[in-house]
């Protein structure tokens, strides 16, 4: 209303130019909807996207609000629910096992409105401690989408400046001596003379002294490394400010002062505009770990927010929950086989992969078996599944006979799952079949103190017996 008054008027005034990346106030509570993974479904009120409209409902919005944030929804694993009712047509979105946040856009103007924000189901510090324990394999993924407003208040310091320092971690790894070619005007020759710059230059300025030479010197890009010191001086700072007493927060603090040192012999200097896509290419650096590496100096030359309370606005972001947890039960698997002197074989890494030979390929349904963990001693072997599902808990607390029918069936599909993987081993004297749930760190406790938290059943299996075991862990990392 007030552009067309102003129009209308005769007043002529200078169109403001639209920002790249919309940095939205601080949203209403409404506007900024918060989740928690693989938990209940939240209603999305349409009136901060469609606001102005006769209609109080969604009416014809909803098709083209689905549309407008059909990426971002699926990013973060997220399922939009119609639900019709008494009051008309009620949207709902039903949060999957990632945790995350991002924008969601007006079906009317297409600008970012409002954010939807997915917490951990097991809280923040056990992710932490996750996160720690893995290396964070299974970081934080950064998404090509606008900030979400008012979710850098939402989320711990540690979530995004993590995967931060990982980056410049990795950067200042591969950032070693190198050979790299330069051009320098040199009164001594060294190198390649450029003869036609010279004659062209030199001799007819009459500079007969000054030779123009082109020759290879090693060294460190010193202006890259200025970068990442004072790159490193934000996060740091900001972990400080916003962490308080967060054990994560000061871990990290610690880990970039400890990158720190890797740069002290040169100052820290604020990139100019249009510096770091000049470093692309430059160099022996591996192009992923420079992409990535520059990318994260961006976020913090850009302002973007890590999280913690100094920004109203924080990046879009997600964090598939159930990777995470795969990698840990990996690491802990790990952990245990050092000591048995077991090896151990990871799907992700394509070490357990199992064909199998149908005798009609049109018929084909799946090619292959791809157990998570497999781990091989002289006793025989394990096969592992980590499941982020919540059967463990579920069945401790409720028992099966208060278990939804859904439930019960996610339950026997994983066990027949995990059945199917120790049905193809081969002839070896033990097999044990496991599937790994996650708990909270108080359950998992109590579990140990009654030494239910491993739960087995021996299946025969023609004259052999294979162990079926359900295993509890919580996500917080073992004590």
């Amino acid at each position: 209303m007030a552009r067309n008054a102003t129009a209308a008027s005769g007043s002529k005034q200078p169109k403001a130019r639209a920002p790249e990346v919309h940095v939205a106030r601080a949203p209403s509570p409404q506007s900024l909807l918060h989740a928690v993974d693989n938990g209940p479904a939240v209603w999305v009120d349409p009136s901060p996207y469609i606001s102005g409209g006769r209609d109080p409902g969604w009416g014809p919005h909803l098709d083209s609000f689905l549309s407008r944030n059909r990426e971002a929804l699926a990013a973060i694993g997220t399922e939009p629910l119609i639900v019709a009712g008494r009051n008309g047509i009620r949207l709902e979105l039903r949060p999957g096992h990632s945790a995350g946040a991002v924008p969601l856009r007006s079906p009317v103007s297409g600008q970012v409105a409002g954010g939807l924000v997915v917490s951990p189901r097991f809280g923040w510090p056990g992710v932490g401690r996750v996160l720690a324990a893995t290396g964070w394999g299974s970081a934080p993924q950064f998404l090509t989408q606008p900030l979400v407003p008012g979710s850098g208040r939402e989320v711990p310091p540690w979530v995004l400046a993590g995967p931060a320092l990982q980056r410049l971690s990795n950067l200042l790894t591969q950032l070693k001596p190198g050979y790299q070619e330069r051009i320098e005007v040199r009164s001594h020759p060294r190198g390649q003379i450029q003869w036609q710059t010279y004659i062209t230059n030199q001799i007819a300025a009459g500079r007969w002294h000054n030779l123009p030479c082109k020759f290879s010197e090693l060294g460190t890009d010193s202006r890259l490394r200025q970068t990442i010191r004072w790159t490193l001086e934000r996060i740091r700072l900001d972990l400080v400010a916003t962490g308080g007493s967060d054990p994560m927060a000061l871990s990290l603090a610690s880990f970039a002062m400890n990158l720190l040192d890797q740069v002290a012999d040169v100052p820290s200097r604020r990139p100019h505009s249009g510096e770091l896509e000049h470093h692309l290419g430059i160099g022996p650096l591996s192009s992923a770990v420079l992409r990535e590496g520059l990318r994260a100096i961006s976020w913090i030359l850009e302002n973007r927010g890590l999280g913690g309370g100094r920004s109203s606005d924080g990046l879009a972001w997600i964090l598939p929950l159930e990777s995470l947890w795969e990698r840990y039960v990996e690491k802990v698997a790990r952990s245990e086989a050092a000591l048995s002197g077991g090896r151990v074989k990871v799907g992700r890494l394509g070490e357990t992969t199992v064909p199998l030979p149908w005798d009609h390929r049109s018929h084909r349904a799946i090619g292959h078996l791809i157990p998570d963990i497999i781990v091989e001693d002289s006793n025989g072997i394990e096969i592992i599944d980590a499941k982020y599902k919540s059967h463990f808990a579920d069945l401790d607390m409720a028992g099966w006979n208060a278990f939804t029918e859904e439930a019960k069936l996610g339950l026997r599909a994983d066990v027949h799952q995990i059945l199917a993987y120790a049905a193809v081993c081969g002839d070896v004297p033990s097999v044990k079949a496991t599937l790994v749930y996650p708990v909270s760190e108080g359950l998992y406790d109590e579990l140990s103190l009654r030494s239910q938290h491993l739960v087995s059943a021996a299946i025969p299996v023609g004259t052999r017996l294979k162990q079926l075991r359900l295993r509890a862990l919580p996500f917080s990392g073992l004590k």
